[in-house]
């Protein structure tokens, strides 16, 4: 039986707090599976996200950790009706290559704070969901984070009724303003020099 894919505007399927393979007509976004492994490795060897303490093969085998508890998440979470966290694979529907990844990610971040400079100090903490992606060096300028980002929004609106979206960056990350934009965030920069990594943020309502 061929796998049914979401596309925006379909109806959601039975079990909303679950992500299915969502499909647009140059990519897929689905769970990722163990032979995803070495892809994941490379892509965040590329992006800097490896522990430049541990050699290559100790990288791996902690992205392989996180592979792993990846793949339990998905079902852990959809079990207990929670949000479903967690990165996925963007891959080419043509010929299945793997891009990067995309995923909803819990946010915490004084939020409170972007629209009230006026404020004496910053805002205490609060969560939101957060959006994430990470293309490998390849496929940039391609369009395809913010065409997977929008996959995932679309789900996020239509079948999980989220009613807001964040995103954050650093001030000079031009590449990931720019998708945030093309996704129709309002971006704002952190009035505050704390937290030192919330600089920009964008935030898109439902």
């Amino acid at each position: 039986m061929a796998e049914a894919f979401w596309s925006p505007g379909s109806p959601p399927p039975e079990r909303i707090v679950d992500i299915p393979t969502l499909a647009s007509e140059r990519l897929l976004v689905r769970r990722l599976c163990a032979d995803d492994l070495e892809a994941c490795h490379r892509l965040w060897l590329d992006i800097g996200y490896a522990d430049a303490a541990l050699d290559e093969t100790a990288n791996r085998s902690r992205r392989a950790e996180w592979l792993a508890w990846s793949q339990a998440n998905y079902d852990q979470l959809s079990g207990m009706m929670q949000p479903p966290y967690g990165d996925r694979a963007v891959v080419s529907r043509k010929d299945g290559r793997f891009l990067g990844v995309v995923g909803l990610v819990p946010a915490y971040g004084p939020f409170d704070q972007l629209q009230h400079t006026g404020l004496e100090e910053p805002t205490r903490f609060s969560p939101e969901v957060g959006l994430f992606w990470a293309v490998s060096p390849p496929e940039r300028g391609l369009n395809v984070a913010s065409e997977a980002a929008e996959l995932l929004i679309a789900y996020a609106f239509e079948a999980l009724n989220l009613k807001r979206i964040v995103a954050t960056t650093e001030r000079d990350n031009a590449a990931s303003l720019g998708v945030m934009r093309r996704l129709g965030m309002t971006v704002y920069e952190n009035p505050y020099p704390e937290p030192a990594w919330f600089q920009m943020v964008g935030v898109l309502e439902a």
